[in-house]
């Protein structure tokens, strides 16, 4: 009798300590990139010690991987060694190229309520063109973007043109570009009419093209491009042009990142960039700028571009269920509102849009707003498995067309006949 009354009392103290015993630590690793302008990793590291501050159960270590390559890098390398991040930011493209690796997990196994379905349902759809495939959700939009067109309005001011005005097709480019291109008394060009990188990132910005000339570059499965399309041929044509014979635009490779500050220190009146840069923009250029839709051909028509966050295997069910309450919480009305207004970054769902944060940011800067509207017009990044493979195959396709080594239609060619070869096997 006293020993069962002793075995009972001792299973009450037991019972008693586990019940006062904390949950027990949740620990995350995140990856995510710093590519662009803006306070990104301050403003990321913020939200996310935000939510440890509200979940002192969660232990998240933010690490700052660099660029998006290195991102990706990075990851898969982790992930193949067995020590994969519970989540990360990567490009909304890399998508076929984790599932190939058998890396990450859909989202929709973590989705158990009317309100999680609610939640997966509420983003924009040309957002989620890049993030879906086999009807499950592997990426969840979040450092998003569209390139954006913007001018210099005292430069406009200064060539006699209206500086509110920004040309709106492809015909009103040239010409503005013709205006606006500067040259001294030895014919050397102290302003050029436009600047669209082609280095970086060339397929990106070129894809504006490619849709606003009704085409389109890859099919939604990622296995079958459309790189000699006559309708890309003419883009890239077009393109080729704007230097050769339109002369507004500089001639050869040009560069990704020296472009914002070309545009501040004059040197090109318009430019073509991620709304990602808005911010930087906004805060460096030292004149009155505007920004505005990518101007039509056939179409209005942008890419979207920018990183997803993704879930990967080989954590616990736990360490899962915690990082998808993590992305939850920060693709949310008010820390979407406070990573955009940060960044320039087009936040993915209209309810951040709905805000009061938000009315009173877009009131004060109505540019902000380009970019989502243009999403009206927009189609998916140029993304398929290999795509790592197939994006440099066109890129050095659309190189080897810019600098003269290749007329545009030879290059699309050979690129598509390169692309469909690897790309065969997915088929």
């Amino acid at each position: 009798m006293l020993a069962n009354l002793l075995k009972g009392a001792a299973a009450a103290a037991a019972l008693a300590i586990s019940a006062a015993a904390p949950a027990r630590a949740v620990d995350l690793q995140f990856y995510f990139p710093v590519a662009v302008g803006g306070g990104a990793a301050e403003t990321i590291q913020a939200l996310t010690d935000e939510y440890m501050q509200l979940n002192p159960d969660v232990k998240i270590d933010a690490v700052y991987a660099g660029s998006y390559q290195d991102t990706i890098t990075k990851v898969i390398t982790a992930a193949r060694g067995g020590n994969a991040p519970q989540l990360s930011v990567a490009l909304s493209v890399d998508m076929f190229t984790l599932i190939d690796e058998g890396l990450i997990l859909p989202f929709d196994d973590f989705i158990k309520t009317e309100e999680d379905k609610a939640w997966l349902n509420s983003f924009y759809p040309a957002f989620m063109e890049n993030s879906q495939t086999g009807g499950k959700t592997y990426g969840i939009p979040f450092q998003r973007s569209t390139p954006v067109l913007y001018w210099n309005k005292a430069a406009f001011a200064a060539a006699g043109l209206d500086p509110e005005t920004p040309p709106a097709t492809w015909d009103e480019m040239v010409e503005m570009g013709k205006t606006l291109t500067r040259r001294d008394a030895n014919g050397n060009v102290t302003q050029w009419g436009v600047r669209i990188p082609t280095s970086g990132f060339p397929y990106w910005l070129f894809q504006g093209l490619t849709t606003q000339n009704d085409a389109i570059l890859a099919n939604a499965d990622g296995n079958e491009t459309n790189f000699d399309d006559p309708r890309v041929v003419e883009a890239l044509q077009y393109l080729v042009d704007l230097s050769t014979r339109h002369e507004i635009m500089e001639p050869g490779i040009v560069e990704w990142g020296a472009t914002p500050k070309a545009f501040f220190e004059g040197q090109a009146a318009m430019m073509w960039t991620t709304t990602g840069n808005l911010t930087n923009v906004r805060a460096n250029a030292p004149f009155d700028f505007g920004v505005a839709m990518l101007p039509a051909n056939k179409r209005r028509g942008a890419p979207t571009g920018g990183g997803n966050f993704y879930l990967f295997d080989g954590s616990s069910e736990e360490q899962l269920a915690e990082a998808v309450d993590f992305i939850k919480w920060i693709t949310g009305p008010e820390q979407s509102a406070k990573w955009t207004m940060a960044t320039g970054y087009v936040a993915p769902r209209p309810a951040t849009w709905d805000t009061e944060t938000m009315k009173a940011y877009a009131a004060d800067f109505p540019y902000v707003l380009v970019a989502r509207d243009q999403l009206d017009h927009a189609v998916a990044e140029l993304s398929t498995y290999q795509n790592q493979r197939i994006t440099q195959i066109f890129n050095d396709a659309l190189a080897a067309a810019i600098t003269g080594q290749k007329d545009a239609a030879t290059a699309l060619a050979e690129a598509q006949a390169q692309a469909d070869a690897i790309l065969a096997a997915y088929r």
